[in-house]
């Protein structure tokens, strides 16, 4: 699975398929814990984040609820319930803005060591 946060939030399948994300609390939601890929993130700044800053009366249920949501779309797997959070089960290359931050610094050292073959075969602009 990868994840899509730069620009609409998305999750596509590892053939490229859309996974249907429907409401933009469930986008919110994956996006706060794809900005963190398997870091557990406390309830509270999810629902802090997903609410922002005006959470339901039952604050807990409703996002119980909307994780429940997350994992029939993404698959059960995919979202981990932790102590006292959850957390996506993903390695941070999974996630676009993550890959872009490292490739960017990749290609950047190797400007700077003056090797811009490499950095434009990492940056893929070769």
């Amino acid at each position: 699975m990868h994840y899509c946060v730069l620009g609409t939030t998305r999750a596509l399948r590892d053939d490229g398929t859309a996974v249907t994300l429907g409401g933009a609390r469930l986008r919110a939601l994956l996006t706060v814990l794809a900005l963190r890929p398997g870091r557990t993130v406390p309830a509270g700044v999810l629902v802090d984040e997903v609410w922002d800053g005006d959470p339901p009366a039952d604050a807990a249920g409703a996002l119980q609820a909307l994780i429940g949501r997350l994992r029939r779309a993404l698959g059960h797997g995919a979202v981990e319930s932790e102590a006292g959070g959850y957390r996506l089960a993903a390695p941070p290359d999974a996630v676009d803005l993550h890959r872009f931050e490292r490739l960017a610094g990749e290609g950047s050292r190797a400007l700077e060591n003056g090797d811009a073959a490499d950095a434009l075969a990492v940056l893929g602009l070769s």
